[in-house]
């Protein structure tokens, strides 16, 4: 049986590639191979806690955090409100009250 992914539209198994687009041969129905792959990669980032993250989430710091090159730490249960999450090591993006503009692991929040 062949990769390909069933038609979106009546869930017809006989879909083929032609060029950079699949079709279904039984309602006609094409759609870009680009689009599949890219619902393939999406990432899922969650909490320590195992709880999925969003964008827009408040979340709680779990551990005091060290904040490289300053004297500053971002204490045990600092809340974060609008977080936004990115790609990378760092994965959460974010503004802590006093501090400013900083990144965080998620591995160091749970979810609020």
């Amino acid at each position: 049986m062949s990769d390909l992914p069933a038609c979106p539209k009546c869930q017809s198994v006989y879909t083929y590639e032609d060029a950079g687009n699949y079709i279904c041969p039984e309602c006609a129905h094409e759609w870009s191979t680009v689009a599949v792959e890219a619902s393939d990669d999406v990432r899922v980032i969650k909490d320590a806690n195992g709880n999925e993250l969003n964008d827009g989430d408040t979340v709680t710091v779990i551990k005091d955090l060290k904040i490289k090159g300053t004297s500053l730490v971002v204490k045990v249960g600092t809340k974060v409100k609008g977080i936004r999450l990115v790609d990378g090591d760092h994965d959460i993006d974010c503004k802590i009250d006093g501090i400013g503009a900083m990144k965080l692991k998620s591995e160091f929040v749970k979810k609020a």
